[in-house]
């Protein structure tokens, strides 16, 4: 179906072709050219960390960073079940095993205290997912990492530019990780970046993304390493971006603060920031009451044209994860009954006016 108004796309008004351009007249069109160290040097300067190093996509940047920690059989990753999949399945490939914890209510992130309740004698690491670019609870989840002795990655896939307590996630744990996928809010089209503050780990992880190479000697692969190189190519897009970085979080901002504004009197939950979390709101997402009023009201706006998702389904309750069964109430409502609405930074005024009205003539004839 066409779509008149899509829940997302890209916005590439600064200097991407210029740049990309560049690297053509060049030919450094692969994983070496001067935009690769540029984007890494640029985005770390950004988020004020220490190293940073690009990959193709944000589901090898978890990957690589698990393994960078030494994460693998017999060890443990406890993660919010409600995730988008690559959170979860690049857990799974390292050879460890997901352990599944539920949301907060109020923030619809991991829940500390049921990361408190999931940690045994094999934890080594808690991943926590900024999920709609809404920041974790940081300084308990901080603080129950070093009572355990356990690491920290944040994936942060979909939290560029989010901040708590006016620093910006990705920096708080030992290794994190960002996704630069079309629709997330600065885009390489595929890629993903991999950050810490940490010398030994940037190391670690800039050794298994080239493949294992030895850093003294030509052709000598010293670990079994992976190709998970970033192109110059994306790495130009990625400058691009990031220069107009500021720009879109405002907009998307601006665009969440009209949504709010206008839908505040429906029976609709969403993601509500306080004084000492600043959300990049990847995503707008309302939680209906159930899912059969959720399904209703996409329908609805679908008819109206207007594209919509779910939001994830909580992931232990998938085939291949739901072998052990139990129950995460708050994950379960927050997957069944969710909508991201159109989000993207070209949203004008009267697409959310139109989306809008679209939601409360739903309600009015329906409730």
């Amino acid at each position: 179906m066409n779509y008149d108004i899509p829940v997302y796309q890209p916005l590439l008004d600064g200097n991407e072709k210029k740049y990309v351009n560049k690297c053509l007249d060049s030919n450094w069109i692969s994983s070496k050219g001067e935009f690769v160290n540029l984007f890494e040097d640029k985005f770390s300067e950004f988020i004020s960390v220490k190293h940073s190093t690009s990959v193709c996509n944000g589901t090898v940047a978890l990957h690589l960073a698990l393994v960078t920690l030494g994460i693998g059989e017999g060890d443990e990753v406890i993660v919010p079940s409600f995730t988008y999949i690559a959170s979860v399945s690049s857990i799974s490939h390292s050879g460890a095993t997901p352990i599944f914890a539920d949301s907060l209510e109020t923030t619809w992130q991991i829940d500390p205290e049921d990361i408190r309740r999931k940690i045994t004698s094999k934890t080594k690491a808690i991943m926590c997912v900024h999920i709609y670019g809404y920041p974790c609870e940081m300084d308990e989840i901080c603080k129950i990492a070093k009572e355990n002795n356990i690491f920290i990655i944040e994936d942060c896939a979909e939290a560029f530019g989010t901040k708590y307590h006016d620093k910006h996630v990705g920096t708080f744990g030992d290794i994190s990780t960002f996704s630069f996928y079309g629709n997330k809010t600065i885009t390489t089209g595929e890629g993903g970046m991999v950050v810490t503050n940490d010398e030994t780990l940037y190391d670690r992880a800039y050794h298994f993304k080239m493949h294992g190479l030895a850093k003294y000697r030509e052709y000598w692969h010293d670990v079994l390493g992976f190709n998970y190189r970033m192109t110059n190519i994306c790495a130009a897009i990625g400058l691009a971006q990031l220069e107009r970085a500021n720009e879109k979080v405002i907009k998307k901002r601006e665009i969440v603060e009209k949504y709010i504004s206008q839908l505040e009197e429906l029976p609709l939950e969403y993601q509500r920031e306080n004084k000492n979390l600043f959300s990049s709101y990847w995503m707008f997402t309302i939680l209906t009451s159930n899912i059969n009023e959720r399904d209703g009201l996409r329908e609805h706006l679908k008819n109206a044209k207007i594209e919509t998702r779910p939001s994830f389904y909580p992931v232990h309750t998938m085939p291949m994860y739901a072998l052990k069964y139990q129950k995460l109430p708050i994950a379960e409502k927050l997957g069944w009954c969710g909508i991201n609405l159109p989000s993207y930074p070209e949203l004008t005024d009267e697409n959310i006016n139109f989306i809008s009205l679209e939601i409360k003539k739903f309600y009015k004839n329906n409730f």
